[in-house]
């Protein structure tokens, strides 16, 4: 039985155009095969998560009371967002978490799905879906402790309702975790000039500048919607080491942690995450203390 909100939900995203920008599907189509290739096109993003990584699991643990050795994100539901050929949707799954990675291109998710299939535990951890994120909002409201949204949000067709879809899958108090570029004059000679066209780190045409979102509009979108920004971090990538920090300015690259205001009345995700088995206490994105 759909109550009368998620039909108008439904209808609301069944109705209106998809984020999803077919322009920027036809450009990661041709590189669907080399997610995995560490020295590739995808090696900044392999490096990536040396930061993005640590960066989402401490975000949660601070914001938890109890967690498990060695499965610090045990029983913390995650959707990856974009999620290519899984290469964060896996180290996610390895501490523990449950994650569901969605992407719009079906040779991604194929890629993704071999890949994880060497791995027996993040087999029954991780599963992909070749999906928007308007059709997650169909089945899944209100489904997910945490998004993961990893250069994501300068692919999309309309971040505003990319945003508002976000919050729909997300249970009150859940996190949000966003990595994107600037629009600066820097980052248009760092993250096109040198990067595509000088040393070709990334694939000539990934990227379109008028496309950056800077992080004073990512902020006001987020908190129109619903969400309090808890961080904004700059990340700064070092293409002769191929290597990344964190760094104060974000006027290149940045990573943005954005948590959902809670409903009055309802269970925050801490509720839900501690019935996971009893005898092993465990994260959570618990942020009613």
């Amino acid at each position: 039985q759909l109550s009368p909100f998620r039909v108008t939900v439904k209808r609301l995203f069944s109705t209106s155009h998809s984020s999803v920008d077919s322009k920027e599907m036809k450009k990661f189509q041709l590189l669907a095969h080399k997610w995995w290739d560490e020295e590739g096109e995808f090696s900044a993003l392999h490096s990536m998560n040396d930061i993005r990584v640590p960066f989402i699991r401490d975000s949660l643990l601070n914001m938890s009371r109890n967690y498990h050795l060695g499965n610090p994100l045990a029983g913390v539901k995650i959707l990856d967002v974009g999620c290519g050929g899984g290469l964060l949707s896996e180290p996610l799954g390895r501490l523990g978490a449950s994650v569901t990675g969605i992407d719009p291109l079906e040779d991604n998710i194929r890629t993704a799905d071999q890949h994880k299939s060497f791995d027996p535990v993040l087999a029954k951890r991780i599963q992909y879906k070749s999906s928007s994120l308007e059709e997650m909002v169909e089945e899944s409201m209100e489904t997910f402790d945490v998004i993961v949204a990893s250069e994501v949000v300068e692919h999309v067709a309309d971040l505003e309702m990319f945003i508002k879809c976000c919050s729909q899958v997300l249970k009150p108090e859940g996190s949000l975790f966003i990595t994107t570029i600037n629009k600066t004059q820097l980052s248009y000679v760092l993250g096109i000039l040198v990067a595509e066209k000088i040393m070709g780190i990334v694939p000539e045409g990934t990227h379109e500048w008028e496309k950056f979102v800077p992080p004073e509009e990512l902020e006001h979108l987020l908190e129109a919607n619903g969400f309090s920004v808890k961080t904004v971090n700059g990340m700064l990538y070092n293409p002769l080491s191929g290597s990344w920090s964190w760094m104060e300015s974000a006027s290149v690259n940045y990573a943005v942690h954005a948590v959902k205001s809670g409903a009055q009345g309802q269970s925050s995700p801490t509720d839900a995450l501690s019935e996971v088995e009893s005898e092993q206490p465990s994260a959570t994105t618990g942020t009613a203390l």
